[in-house]
């Protein structure tokens, strides 16, 4: 090993390091205190009730573990929004699991948790996995009620989709386990089958307060819509828990019933390791974005055998599209190259940069995985289309359309790791959010934006300046520095993974060493999703 490998590793152990520091953080919710006053009632905190509903020792992932981070600080801050979601297995099926943590503002909901809910039922949705709610929440977060509650992907689509997956057959259930009011009321309610707590558990559309307040009526929260109230004289519930034990019990029986479900029939054999050791990934990724690296070592380190068929190899290289197996499922690998390489004509091409060539081979490679029933796999390291006259004249944008036009219109599970740069229509072109890949994770070395840091700082430094000579200011050398650093920091901030993975444009940073599992996952997943349409390109310039 050179020295460079050992500063690489270094480095991306300590990134790797504050993940875990983060993710500890994330856990605590709405922090101790409010996690033993949880506990003083009876009950399990949202990640203690997922451990036990989901089967021992089993593998799992968390979607949105990051949302709401550092967002929100003057309404006291909303860990993780809120909600905690898992994919994992109950009676060896894989669901979704959708847990309020009542001990984040007592379960309310901001903004970002009804997009984290709607990416979650997004996710049963697509794969047609059962979904699972664990309900304990008070609600819409009335302060900001304006940012969640009328809009079409704000709160009331919650129910809406409830009702969409009672159509496709998608198993639904709820157990209410702590507050559950108002509109809320409806998401149990609207589910295949609702249990309920005995004592913790209420459902109503208005409390105590309100009803007297309304109508006149004195009447207890517990009489108005607890456990008994709703499973012997309302009927709303078909089951009354003990404790949440006994409610989490019940679901891992009514889940231990549910027949098996179609599969889409993506192939897999049986798994075999890396044979070049993945932790060397640390040592090979560069401690600097801009700086250069070999994706074929990454990928070698990422599929079963470190072995894979490269497609057109010496054709577009700044693409690498590979068949390769992962965790035993085949899969169709689309990487950029992040090394500088040179065409059979002796031109240097750019790593990390996508030329009409590249755009063309990416573009019938994922048409092929297409037509085999290959899933996609994206890995990400780009900052954008090659620009200048020689590549517009060349049709740069025409083949570049021509590969988001693929990436769009592909009908196979798409997954996307984004290892490093993450830029402009780069992201785009490599499966970004926008573009609907099952599962989208990033690595702690991530950066997504429209251009990285110091070519935005340089750009905005140029508007800046130029705003102040107008105004007949001037700006010395060192005030321009001073203004330089100020705005990339800013801008800075803005590129790093844990600032996407707030606002869910990814899924989540996870531990290059956890990349195998998460496509495995997501692929098992999506098998139980059959494919019920062509793949059609629509109209594209040849």
């Amino acid at each position: 090993m050179d020295l460079n490998f050992n500063k690489n590793e270094d480095h991306n152990r300590l990134q790797l390091s504050d993940l875990k520091k983060r993710l500890a953080q994330v856990k605590l919710g709405g922090g101790q205190k409010r996690i033993d006053k949880h506990h003083e009632k009876g009950k399990l905190t949202a990640r203690e009730r997922i451990d036990h509903l989901l089967d021992q020792g089993s593998k799992r992932i968390e979607i949105g573990a990051f949302a709401g981070d550092e967002m929100y600080q003057e309404h006291g801050g909303c860990p993780s929004g809120g909600v905690v979601i898992v994919i994992g297995y109950v009676q060896k099926r894989l669901c979704v699991v959708v847990a309020n943590d009542a001990t984040v503002k007592a379960g309310a909901w901001f903004p970002i948790t009804g997009k984290k809910n709607l990416r979650a039922q997004e996710i049963a949705m697509e794969n047609r996995l059962p979904i699972i709610y664990l309900v304990d929440s008070a609600g819409v977060y009335l302060p900001m009620q304006d940012e969640i509650f009328p809009d079409k992907e704000h709160f009331g689509r919650i129910f809406r989709n409830n009702a969409v997956m009672s159509s496709m057959g998608i198993t639904q259930i709820a157990a209410v386990m702590g507050s559950c009011v108002a509109g809320g009321a409806y998401l149990p309610i609207m589910s295949d089958e609702a249990l309920i707590v005995d004592k913790t558990g209420s459902i109503f559309l208005a409390g105590s307060y309100l009803v007297k307040a309304a109508i006149g009526e004195s009447i207890d929260n517990e009489t108005l819509g607890g456990a008994t109230t709703h499973c012997e004289i309302s009927g709303v519930t078909d089951y009354k828990a003990k404790d949440d034990k006994d409610a989490l019990e019940t679901i891992r029986n009514i889940m231990g019933r549910i027949g098996e479900p179609e599969q889409a029939g993506f192939d897999r054999v049986e798994a075999i390791k890396p044979k070049e050791k993945p932790e060397d990934i640390f040592g090979i990724l560069p401690r600097s974005r801009g700086d250069q690296y070999d994706m074929l070592e990454i990928i070698k380190r990422l599929v079963d055998n470190s072995d894979f068929q490269q497609y057109k190899e010496g054709y577009g290289k700044t693409i690498i599209c590979a068949y390769a197996r992962i965790d035993g499922w085949s899969v169709g690998i689309v990487a950029n190259q992040r090394k500088v390489v040179k065409t059979k004509k002796g031109e240097m091409q750019f790593g990390g940069v996508i030329y009409s060539d590249s755009a063309d081979k990416a573009t019938r490679f994922i048409a092929n995985c297409n037509q085999k029933k290959i899933p996609l796999v994206f890995l990400q390291d780009v900052t954008g289309f090659m620009v200048g006259s020689k590549s517009e004249h060349g049709g740069i944008i025409k083949d570049g359309a021509k590969m988001v036009n693929a990436v769009s219109n592909s009908v196979v599970p798409k997954f996307t790791i984004v290892i490093g740069n993450s830029y402009g229509a780069g992201n785009y072109a490599m499966c970004g959010k926008a573009y609907d890949p099952r599962l989208i994770a990033a690595w702690p070395s991530a950066e997504l934006a429209v251009m990285s840091g110091k070519s935005a700082a340089k750009v905005l430094l140029q508007i800046e300046t130029a705003s102040l000579k107008k105004a007949g200011k001037t700006i010395d050398p060192k005030e321009e520095e001073e203004l330089y650093n100020k705005i990339k920091a800013r801008y800075d901030n803005q590129i790093s993974p844990y600032y996407a993975a707030a606002r869910i444009w990814t899924d989540a940073v996870i531990d290059p060493l956890d990349t195998r599992k998460w496509i495995s996952m997501g692929i098992e997943a999506a098998n139980q999703s059959p494919i019920e349409k062509p793949f059609n390109l629509g109209v594209i310039q040849v």
